[in-house]
């Protein structure tokens, strides 16, 4: 059996914005049902995010924590971002993120997963970048500001991260999903053998 996810639309008879903020919006949108029947789907509109599970020459994987006010807790993230720009290529937007949230920049890049962060939900489509060959960058730091300015940076052993995982003591989406599937990845095959860093995203098509 060929066990993979593909695309479909079912008929939306009406749509309407309720809402629009200054990144996301909220869609209603009346599909109507394999049955005929029509049904009210109401769901954020996302522009797409990236995250880079960045893993130094020790095994250990550059973190971040911050606050996130809609689920009340500090957590344990990848840098990440959104992709602000219609199109913009996800790679060029890791690379940013990784210099404006840790100043640090990387020599490998490699696709590691690409996952829909709440599809009953939201569009939002999240792709992870694995960066290796870790150095500092160039520069002056990226000044940030509201919750990125309390941030703290860490560098943890990626073993211990898929321990505290599977322990139930991190939860950010990016966070779970990168370092279980680097763990996956060097258990069959090693970074190598994950898709180059410009592989197409159906989910956010972009100009390579």
């Amino acid at each position: 059996m060929d066990i993979r996810d593909t695309s479909e639309s079912w008929e939306v008879v009406s749509a309407q914005r309720p809402f629009r903020g200054a990144k996301t919006a909220v869609a209603s949108e009346e599909v109507r049902m394999p049955d005929g029947s029509v049904a009210r789907r109401d769901f954020q509109v996302h522009p797409g995010s990236v995250c880079v599970l960045a893993l130094d020459e020790q095994g250990r994987v550059l973190v971040l924590r911050q606050y996130r006010h809609p689920v009340r807790h500090r957590l344990w993230e990848l840098p990440a971002g959104l992709l602000d720009v219609p199109g913009e290529n996800p790679l060029l937007a890791a690379r940013r993120e990784l210099y404006e949230e840790a100043h640090v920049k990387a020599e490998d890049w490699r696709v590691l997963a690409d996952f829909f962060a709440s599809p009953g939900g939201s569009d939002e489509a999240v792709r992870i970048f694995l960066a290796r060959g870790l150095s500092e960058a160039e520069g002056e730091r990226y000044e940030v500001s509201d919750e990125e300015a309390d941030m703290e940076l860490a560098r943890v052993p990626l073993g211990d991260l898929v321990r505290d995982v599977l322990a139930g003591e991190l939860h950010n989406p990016g966070l779970v999903t990168g370092v279980l599937a680097l763990s996956a990845a060097l258990a069959a095959g090693g970074p190598d053998t994950l898709r180059p860093a410009l592989a197409p995203w159906p989910a956010r098509p972009y100009q390579a």
